[in-house]
């Protein structure tokens, strides 16, 4: 077995029941979640979705808010300007374009107004079932250290993760590799000592003791 796949293996063991920890009820509450989460905690955007999504959890009801009132009610995600213009953008792109639905493709969903790769990956792999790898920070960082991956971009990142992960494990790698990087592998302070992973990876506690 090569390091990669032990890796991965170990990832698996870690976290079995790996799962989003955005709060939604349906694509277009999660499309709107992950435009939130943006240099945000999902604990914040919980909080916040969780007043939200009571009268506004649809495109229709979405559109009745005026951009400067939903700005104040998303404000403490931050960036909240842009964040309220690109709900409502996307909005108006599902209910003029889609029916009414968020589109169930990858190439459908980034043709929305304000949805990036990132948001797209999710929504398709968390809605819709779809094989996708979405790079948030955590992703970015804990491959680029675990030399699942490197780029110095998250589209780089992705596409070593998907030369390296086998297409029916990325939406769970995906989530295991979140899931690292907020247990275990921080930003400024890897618990190294404590990594079940720091044998294997390139970056860690026992290849810096051997340098």
């Amino acid at each position: 077995m090569n390091p990669n796949e032990e890796i991965l293996k170990e990832l698996e063991r870690l976290y079995p029941d790996a799962r989003p920890a955005l709060h939604f009820r349906s694509p277009y509450e999660l499309l709107v979640a992950v435009v939130l989460s943006a240099q945000c905690t999902d604990e914040r955007v919980n909080r916040v979705t969780a007043e939200l999504f009571r009268e506004y959890n649809t495109p229709e009801t979405m559109l009745t808010l005026p951009q400067e009132e939903l700005e104040k009610k998303i404000f403490s995600c931050g960036f909240y300007h842009n964040k309220a213009k690109h709900i409502l953008s996307a909005s108006r792109d599902i209910l003029e374009r889609f029916g009414g639905e968020v589109p169930a493709t990858l190439e459908e969903l980034q043709t929305l107004a304000g949805v990036g790769r990132k948001t797209a990956n999710v929504v398709y792999s968390v809605a819709f079932g779809g094989d996708a790898i979405a790079v948030d920070t955590h992703v970015f960082r804990v491959s680029n250290r675990l030399g699942l991956a490197s780029g110095k971009t998250p589209e780089a990142v992705e596409e070593g993760l998907m030369r390296t992960i086998p297409k029916e494990r990325w939406s769970e790698a995906h989530h295991w590799l979140i899931w690292h990087g907020r247990r275990v592998c921080h930003s400024r302070r890897p618990d190294c000592e404590r990594c079940t992973l720091a044998p294997l990876c390139p970056n860690g506690f026992f290849s810096q003791k051997s340098d």
